[in-house]
């Protein structure tokens, strides 16, 4: 396995994900091996409160295990919405 490892985000990224969103991110944060995890947006349309949510508790845990996030794709309102949430101060957010 790689050292990295990318997580598609649905084009809807809301509470309706939160099991599986987190089930994944747990498994990555728990692989010794994985040192960075991208987060692909270039699907996602729509996001809310709770994805940021399960967003800010995934990058703490990986935080904990020096991994690093990098959200990546986002495009008109997801990435209107993460900027606005000031999300450029806590990951790394490219195109």
């Amino acid at each position: 396995m790689s050292d990295s490892y990318t997580i598609a985000i649905p084009e809807r990224f809301d509470f309706s994900q939160h099991k599986s969103f987190t089930e994944q991110s747990n498994r990555l944060i728990q692989d010794e091996q994985i040192k960075t995890v991208i987060l692909d947006f270039s699907r996602t349309s729509y996001l809310d409160s709770s994805a940021l949510g399960m967003l800010v508790l995934m990058k703490k845990k990986a935080k904990a295990k020096s991994i690093h996030i990098i959200i990546r794709g986002a495009k008109d309102n997801a990435k209107d919405i993460l900027l606005i949430a000031n999300f450029k101060k806590i990951f790394e957010i490219q195109d």
